[in-house]
């Protein structure tokens, strides 16, 4: 079954740069580049990442979950699980 929103390509898009960033900085490691600004780096790639996370938590429980009715329990225990990720 296919699990699609609407948010999911600007998500994929936003990670797949992130994937590149993250690519340049492996690369900088090899070149011998400062640690200051590999961790000014790392830190930009962890918030690219972190951002799209909850994008995308975001976007689930804004769509997926109704909140109402004999689903409330479980909409409700799957935010729960969801909190952890963020």
């Amino acid at each position: 079954m296919e699990h699609k929103h609407a948010s999911h390509p600007a998500i994929a898009s936003r990670l797949k740069r992130a994937e590149g960033h993250l690519r340049s900085i492996v690369k900088m490691i090899e070149d011998g580049r400062s640690c200051l600004d590999l961790a000014q780096q790392l830190h930009a790639v962890e918030a690219a990442v972190g951002a799209a996370k909850r994008e995308l938590i975001h976007d689930h429980i804004e769509h997926c979950l109704d909140g109402g009715g004999e689903s409330a329990k479980a909409d409700l225990k799957e935010i729960k699980q969801l909190t952890k990720y963020l």
